[in-house]
C-alpha cells in the first residue's frame, strides 16, 4: 500500500481551495513527494496566500471556481489529478448567505467537474461532508449507506449536492470521482474566525486569555480528524483505483466531548478565563458525531495515526509560530470579543 506515495512524482496536481488547512498542507505533502507541479486555486476569500508553502514547484493562481477564466487558466495545464476542497464554508455562514454557499459549493462544483471531464483528468477527488449529508437522525457510527434528506443548512445541502454531481459525471461520463466526506478537522493550517471550526476558535480564544463559549449540555460530542491524517487519506485516494465511484467517510473513529476538549485547551494553553454559556446554534441538532471508517480502511488502507492530545498540541504550537499573522487575519464579527459574553459555567 506504501506504492501511493511514489505515484505522485512527475504528476501535474490541481488543488482548489489550496490555501486553506486542509488544502495547504495537502499542498506541502504533494510537492515534496516530487510532483512536477501543484497548482493551487484560491481567491484568498477563507484563507491567506501565506498558508501557502512557498515551494518551487507549487504555483498559486487567485481565482474562484466559479470564474471561467481562472478554471480555463488551471486546467490549460491538463493537470492529472484535480482535488476539488475549496468550498464556501461552513453551516453558519451558508445560513447567512445561502446564495452564495449554492454558487460556490453547487455551481463551482459542477464548473469543476465539467473542466476535469473536458481536460480527461486522471482521478477527480471531492471534499464531501461526513458532518453533513447524514441528518441529526442517523444511528452511530455512520455509515456510508445511509443519507438523509432532512438536512439543516445550505452547507449540508450543497455537500450533498456536490456528492449528485459527482455520480451523475462518473455514471454518464465515466470521469473517475473519489467522495471522501470528511468529519470534524483540525490542526496547524486553520485561521479562526467567525465561520471556522470550534477548535481553531477555542485556541485562539484561550491564547489570548478569553473565556471560551460553549453551546451544548456538556454531553455533546464530535468525531476529530488531525489534518495530516485527511491528507494522507486524500494521498490514497488519488491512487487506489478501487476508491474510484466510492463514498467513504475520512475519520478518526473516535468520539471526543466537546467540553471536556473546551477544558483541557484551557489547561494545555494556561488559560484560566474558563468557559462561558452561549446561545444554541439553531441548526446544530447533532448530539453526537461517530464515523465508521471501515470502508476507508479497506479501500485505500486508511488508518488515522494522530493521538488526539498530541494534534491539539501541535497545534497550538503552530499558533505560538505564526502568532502574528493568526491575530491580524482571525475574522470575527465587529466586537467579536462579544461572542465569549456570557455566564461562566467552568473556570
Amino acid at each position: 500500500m506504501d506504492a501511493y506515495e511514489n505515484y505522485y512524482e512527475g504528476k501535474t496536481v490541481l488543488i482548489t481551495g489550496g490555501s486553506g488547512a486542509i488544502g495547504s498542507n495537502l499542498t506541502r505533502a504533494i510537492a515534496n513527494l516530487k510532483a512536477r507541479l501543484v497548482v493551487v486555486l484560491d481567491d484568498l476569500s477563507a484563507a491567506y496566500e501565506w498558508n501557502i508553502p512557498p515551494l518551487s514547484n507549487v504555483l498559486f493562481v487567485k481565482g474562484s471556481v466559479t470564474d471561467e477564466v481562472a478554471l480555463k487558466r488551471v486546467f490549460a495545464v491538463k493537470p492529472n489529478i484535480v482535488y476539488h476542497l475549496a468550498a464556501f464554508f461552513a453551516n453558519q455562514n451558508s445560513v447567512d448567505y445561502p446564495q452564495r454557499d449554492l454558487m460556490t459549493n453547487g455551481l463551482g462544483t459542477l464548473l469543476v467537474y465539467q473542466y476535469a471531464q473536458m481536460c480527461g483528468t486522471e482521478r477527480v477527488v471531492y471534499a464531501s461532508s461526513g458532518c453533513s449529508i447524514y441528518g441529526s437522525a442517523a444511528p452511530l457510527p455512520l455509515k456510508e449507506d445511509f443519507m438523509s434528506m432532512h438536512l439543516t443548512t445550505p452547507y449540508q445541502i450543497t455537500k450533498m449536492l456536490g456528492e449528485l454531481y459527482a455520480n451523475f459525471f462518473y455514471h454518464h461520463y465515466g470521469l473517475p470521482v473519489v467522495k471522501t466526506r470528511f468529519f470534524n478537522s483540525y490542526g496547524p493550517g486553520e485561521v479562526p474566525g467567525q465561520y471556522r471550526n470550534v477548535i481553531p476558535n477555542f485556541i485562539f480564544w484561550a491564547l489570548s486569555g478569553l473565556p471560551l463559549p460553549f453551546t451544548g449540555s456538556g454531553e455533546e460530542t464530535r468525531d476529530f480528524t488531525y489534518v495530516m491524517d485527511i491528507v494522507d487519506a486524500l494521498l490514497r485516494a488519488g491512487y487506489f483505483e478501487k476508491a474510484v465511484g466510492q463514498e467513504m467517510n475520512i475519520a478518526s473513529g473516535s468520539e471526543v466531548n466537546i467540553l471536556e476538549m473546551a477544558e483541557r485547551i484551557n489547561e494545555l494553553t494556561g488559560n484560566t478565563a474558563g468557559i462561558v454559556r452561549a446561545a444554541p446554534r439553531v441548526w446544530d441538532t447533532k448530539k453526537r458525531l461517530l464515523g465508521c471508517i471501515d470502508r476507508a480502511k479497506e479501500v485505500i488502507g486508511y488508518e488515522p495515526k494522530m493521538a488526539f492530545e498530541e494534534g491539539l498540541l501541535t497545534t497550538i504550537q503552530w499558533f505560538r509560530d505564526n502568532w502574528e499573522s493568526i491575530q491580524r487575519d482571525a475574522e470575527f464579527a465587529p466586537g467579536g470579543s462579544s461572542a465569549v459574553q456570557g455566564v461562566v459555567v467552568k473556570k
